[in-house]
């Protein structure tokens, strides 16, 4: 939503102008601005913090044998850094086999900025391949709906100005959508289009409606998969990572030491001296993994509840959408509130205003203008739109009346 008054947040920060590109724009509801901006922002700050700890402090600290100079001492830290260590309990003895070492091997742990930039373009890919294909659209709804919310901060004769400029805008654009081709398989096309999503197109009055849930499904598909990608990533079953947290939470338990990112892990590494070649294991302090470890935890409950409220938000969009019924419904609310819907004349022409002339895509933009701004602009606009095709020439909705639209 936008915020409140101009006096607010958007005066403080109104003289950044990062701040304004930091918003992004108002294409989408709060929900997949969730998903890109604010999901992206948090990835980015990690992966800051986590290269921080490892490029300028020291991500890793080995207990060498006393023999060891200053510089066996930088070369062990740095071998085992690079070479992967393995965790053992300290209870148990470590193995003595290369191959039992390599199964025990720790490898994510150099990799962890990386992944989590990652994840910040997974997070970015939908809302990017939203842009790039409501750019072919015909119709700039970033335009649409940032000039409907600026409308609250403006005198009233602005306002009005305004209104009527988007109403005309969205005239246009759904007269250029419109299919003026005639034919029988076009006609079936078109009343397909209408209740459901096999045919879609920019000439059948879907476009928007069926890019946008299949935007949806990826934004959920994106929050439940990076589960399953960090858990090949980490190799540590963590798709159950955060049920494990807070079973230890409701236990009470204490829990100092995690094996799914150890700090204290062990370093098995060989040094060639002349034709002598040394084995050593050394144990080794993972200061790195104290950051990972809460980051990690973090990111978990993070992916279920964006996963959780993703899907939330798709059925709803589905449920308002895609059943012509609550188009309808979501229409004649604002055409009472304007009481432009009283005569039978008024009726039938309020379906042929739904079904012929705004169709799918233009109630889309509707909806999209009042998750963003509010619904007393979008009655204005439905009123100047209602307006606007009444007094459109008669042979251009004048047409039969087919009975299952007749009852209402």
């Amino acid at each position: 939503m936008f915020p409140g008054s101009p006096d607010g947040l958007d005066s403080v920060l109104g003289s950044f102008a990062t701040y304004a590109r930091l918003k992004g724009r108002y294409d989408d509801d709060w929900i997949d601005r969730l998903n890109h901006l604010y999901t992206t922002i948090i990835l980015i700050i990690f992966t800051i913090v986590v290269s921080t700890k490892q490029y300028v402090g020291e991500p890793i600290h080995c207990w060498c044998p006393a023999q060891f100079e200053e510089s066996h001492v930088d070369y062990t830290n740095n071998v085992c850094w690079v070479s992967n260590t393995f965790y053992v309990h300290f209870n148990d003895q470590p193995p003595r086999y290369t191959d039992m070492i390599s199964e025990m091997e720790i490898q994510y742990y150099q990799w962890v900025p990386l992944i989590l930039l990652f994840q910040a373009l997974l997070f970015k890919v939908p809302c990017i391949l939203w842009r790039i294909l409501t750019a072919s659209a015909g119709v700039n709804l970033d335009k649409i709906v940032t000039l409907a919310a600026e409308t609250a901060y403006v005198a009233p004769d602005d306002r009005d100005r305004t209104i009527k400029h988007i109403v005309r805008y969205m005239d246009r654009w759904i007269e250029n959508a419109r299919e003026y081709r005639s034919g029988c398989f076009i006609r079936l096309r078109q009343q397909i289009s209408k209740y459901c999503c096999i045919v879609w197109g920019k000439r059948y009055g879907n476009y928007l409606v069926t890019l946008y849930m299949f935007i949806k499904l990826l934004y959920l598909a994106n929050a439940i998969g990076q589960l399953f990608i960090l858990n090949e990533f980490l190799g540590t079953n963590f798709n159950v990572y955060g049920f494990e947290v807070m079973d230890h939470l409701a236990r009470g338990e204490n829990w100092s030491e995690s094996p799914r990112f150890p700090r204290i892990t062990h370093c098995f590494f060989k040094i060639r001296q002349l034709t002598n070649v040394h084995d050593y294991t050394v144990q080794c302090v993972l200061p790195i993994n104290l950051f990972n470890e809460k980051i990690f935890i973090f990111i978990w409950f993070w992916l279920v509840f964006v996963a959780t409220l993703s899907t939330f938000n798709f059925l709803i969009w589905v449920y308002t959408m895609i059943f012509r019924q609550h188009r309808l419904r979501y229409l004649k609310k604002f055409l009472r509130i304007n009481d432009c819907y009283k005569s039978e004349l008024d009726k039938k022409m309020a379906v042929k205003f739904c079904e012929q002339y705004l169709r799918q895509d233009g109630i889309f933009v509707l909806r999209l203008v009042g998750k963003n701004a509010n619904d007393v602009l979008v009655s204005e606009l439905i009123l100047q739109l209602w307006n606007h095709y009444r007094n459109k020439p008669l042979f251009r909705h004048a047409n039969q009346i087919s009975d299952d639209n007749s009852n209402v």
